[in-house]
């Protein structure tokens, strides 16, 4: 009886420390601070509306030091037992894709949504945690010194985890050493602050936004009874027993439109692979699409945290 409760033990131990173990996938990027003091930016057409987001692949070929000071972070942060995905490499995978269409609209009414070229390298490298660098330089006599601020953002949500502050010691060391040695002696908080986040993740799912809406051309509406329950029923239901604990936020409910913010789903499915909105959403769509409701449903994302169901046509 003894050595069954310690064998007991002993795999509750073990599997609580994997859990425990486990830390988010990162991917390190210039601020956007930084990005606009240095005129790496572009425009970026969102559905007529121009928007200024940073241009990361000039600012890779065209900054000497960012990718030695990211390199310099990324070494960090492998240290400290952090899994890296390598943001300038990514970029190149997605410029390879020059057949990639970047937006997707209804085949009927032409209704579209557009992905910003960020949301394109969330979605590919599929990264827990988005870190971004911005540094100053200071001269001082005749050696410099580096400021910092080291932001960590959830990929997901673009919700601010961790930051971290601080100011190097005047040297003539280059700059990517001089941020390295800045950054090391502030590492240990923002790493706690990271894992803390995960930690969550881990336990109470990850968090996603999901919104219901139907084309004008559909002759039903969210409140329609189908064997006298409410489309909109049939889907809390199955909100209820697919998200984590039950747990979202149904923030908005009429007749054309379900909104549920603070989503929480699973991270990971059953082969151990991050679960995003897009493959959450999935779930839903094929609920929808099959009986009693043989729904016509098109799935749209946002980056990696939102997902769009249209119901009524592709």
């Amino acid at each position: 009886m003894r050595r069954l409760l310690f064998y007991a033990i002993c795999m509750f131990i073990t599997t609580f420390a994997s859990a425990q173990a486990k830390k988010p996938t990162l991917m390190i990027l210039p601020s956007d601070n930084w990005c606009t003091q240095r005129y790496f930016m572009t425009e970026f057409d969102n559905q007529g509306t121009k928007q200024s987001v940073p241009n990361y692949k000039q600012a890779f070929q065209e900054d000497t030091e960012l990718g030695q000071v990211i390199s310099k972070i990324g070494s960090l942060m492998i240290d400290k037992g952090f899994p890296l995905k390598d943001a300038e490499q990514e970029l190149k995978a997605i410029e390879a894709r020059t057949a990639e269409d970047n937006m997707t609209s209804s085949t009927s009414s032409g209704s579209s949504i557009t992905e910003s070229p960020l949301d394109k390298l969330k979605n590919k490298a599929k990264a827990d945690i988005i870190i971004q660098i911005w540094w100053k330089v200071n001269k001082e006599g005749d050696s410099k010194s580096v400021s910092f601020i080291l932001e960590a953002f959830d990929a997901y949500t673009s919700k601010r985890v961790a930051s971290s502050t601080g100011n190097g010691s005047p040297s003539n060391d280059i700059i990517p050493v001089q941020l390295e040695k800045a950054i090391l002696a502030n590492i240990d908080p923002f790493v706690a602050q990271l894992q803390a986040h995960f930690d969550d993740m881990f336990a109470n799912g990850r968090e996603i936004k999901l919104t219901i809406k139907k084309w004008d051309s559909w002759d039903k509406d969210l409140e329609t009874e189908i064997n006298g329950e409410e489309i909109t029923d049939y889907i809390k239901k199955w909100m209820d027993e697919n998200t984590v604990q039950g747990r979202y936020n149904m923030s908005d409910a009429t007749e054309n439109r379900i909104s549920f913010e603070q989503v929480r789903i699973p991270l990971f499915d059953k082969d151990n692979k991050a679960v995003d909105a897009r493959q959450f959403a999935k779930g839903l769509q094929k609920y929808l699409k099959a009986d009693p409701f043989n729904f016509e449903v098109k799935l749209m994302t946002r980056g990696l945290g939102e997902a769009i169901l249209v119901l009524g046509e592709k």
